[in-house]
């Protein structure tokens, strides 16, 4: 049973997530530094989310994505509970990627807070 029951529950949780992570100004100004927009495909519910210089979005957007990243709801889960490293889920192939991934590793150790802040997150969602 997937960790995320449907694209609205997904939304909420880890898209939220992404918005908290955004609001933090070392993150927020480093994306807008880096210039990049990052699309994740996510699959296991179906959803859309998009970090770039302008924030977080939800859904199909008019926007040109740097890189794309496919992945499975719960592979999202799982790396942000330090279970799974980026490297190694795409060397798996568990994440897929397009376009410039250099840019995304630059960004890897920006996350690094996020990984204290998620499980508290999602416990406050009951996850």
């Amino acid at each position: 049973m997937p960790v995320f029951k449907n694209t609205e529950h997904l939304y909420e949780t880890l898209g939220g997530f992404w918005k908290a992570l955004y609001e933090r100004q070392d993150f927020s100004q480093a994306v807008k530094s880096a210039g990049i927009q990052i699309k994740f495909e996510i699959t296991d519910p179906q959803a859309v989310i998009w970090v770039g210089p302008d924030g977080v979005e939800f859904g199909e957007q008019n926007l040109k994505p740097d890189v794309t990243m496919q992945l499975a709801g719960d592979t999202c889960h799982a790396f942000w509970k330090k279970e799974v490293s980026l490297p190694v889920a795409l060397a798996k192939r568990q994440i897929k990627s397009k376009g410039n991934i250099a840019k995304v590793m630059k960004l890897l150790p920006l996350v690094k807070p996020a990984y204290d802040m998620y499980p508290e997150y999602m416990k406050k969602h009951g996850l």
